[in-house]
């Protein structure tokens, strides 16, 4: 596919391209998670899952962003969570009055959810689903769980936020976790306000990683389980938004595939000077390796410091390098900047909107 990087420097050619207003969507990401905060306490989450510390949180594995926040929540709560988290396609057998199921879906009449989550609910399990409020979905537990629908309407490929907001209410409030889900809203906040269109390249950090993404292979390495996840969303963004294909893994495991680690290290260019780093071999695209870095403290600065001295030219990204925030707002603003990223590179790209391709502004 050909690139217009023109594209992003010039707001009005993007704002035709962008016809189906997606920037603007993905950039409500805190308003999704006010919206979330605001329908919990209205349906009185926090009274409905008095019960104390559950056996289990069961997180459910659904298509679409259900997934990738299924993963994300896990890798945020199991760290500190006196309860064991699990995922799962769909409602283990052996669920009943102690556990608690979450899931979000899009899908109102996503079948084999409706059903496992009506036999959740009738085995007594505490169930909270974010997801729109008809359909079969949210008729299995009606009357027996809590249902937090959506407020603002942006297309569900964006809806990372709102899930996340859900999720982390429903751990915080069991006692599994202590996020921040307020402050999160403002974190944000203040990423859109950074990514926004009017923004041009070199100081806005979603155009700037689109453009070191554009026509690369990325390769997505997690420096923590938390980036991992994190990684697999941007992944599921850039797939979706911009037709790009990822590899997702956890640094230290990736470093046991030496073929791959050899390409890396080769794409460095470290033996001459003279190498273009971007130099694709055949139809094969060039590698683009970034590290991501959520979690802090002394055990991950020395991965970081190792990762650092192994790999010197991979890209890095690491928001605690940036704002100030707990694990959930690094985690959430990051994942925001990889689905902007993913946005700005289709519309480059021609993957998604198109229509500010026809002609160059004068």
């Amino acid at each position: 596919m050909a690139l217009d990087d023109s594209l992003l420097d010039d707001p009005t050619r993007l704002a035709e391209a962008d016809g189906e207003d997606l920037l603007r969507a993905a950039a409500m990401a805190g308003a999704q998670v006010r919206a979330t905060v605001e329908t919990a306490a209205e349906l009185g989450l926090a009274d409905r899952l008095d019960m104390g510390r559950p056996r289990s949180l069961v997180l459910l594995t659904r298509p679409g962003v259900g997934r990738t926040a299924a993963s994300l929540l896990k890798s945020l709560v199991m760290a500190s969570s006196s309860a064991p988290v699990v995922t799962s396609d769909v409602v283990p057998s052996w669920v009943g009055a102690l556990d608690v199921v979450f899931v979000h879906t899009d899908d109102p009449y996503d079948t084999e959810l409706a059903l496992s989550l009506e036999r959740a609910a009738r085995y007594g399990a505490g169930v909270v689903l974010s997801a729109p409020s008809e359909g079969p979905v949210a008729s299995s537990v009606a009357g027996r769980g809590l249902v937090l629908a959506p407020r603002v309407p942006v297309p569900a490929e964006l809806a990372l936020p709102r899930a996340l907001a859900a999720g982390l209410l429903t751990a915080n409030t069991l006692g599994l976790s202590v996020a921040d889900v307020e402050g999160l809203a403002d974190r944000l906040d203040h990423e859109a306000e950074r990514c926004h269109p009017g923004q041009e390249s070199f100081v806005n950090p979603a155009k700037s990683l689109a453009l070191r993404l554009a026509e690369h292979t990325p390769l997505l390495w997690g420096l923590d389980n938390v980036a991992v996840a994190v990684a697999e969303h941007a992944a599921y963004a850039l797939a979706t938004h911009a037709a790009v294909v990822s590899e997702v893994s956890h640094y230290q495991h990736a470093l046991t595939r030496s073929a791959l680690r050899r390409a890396v290290l080769k794409s460095f260019a470290v033996d001459t000077i003279f190498a273009d780093p971007d130099e694709s071999e055949g139809d094969v695209l060039p590698i683009r390796l970034v590290l991501l870095s959520i979690i802090t403290g002394q055990a991950a600065d020395h991965v970081r410091r190792h990762a650092g001295e192994l790999l010197p030219s991979a890209d890095v990204q690491a928001p605690a390098d940036e704002i100030t925030a707990d694990d959930a707002g690094r985690a959430a603003v990051l994942a925001l900047r990889f689905e902007l990223a993913a946005l700005y590179l289709g519309l480059a790209a021609g993957t998604i909107g198109g229509a500010g391709r026809a002609s160059e502004t004068t």
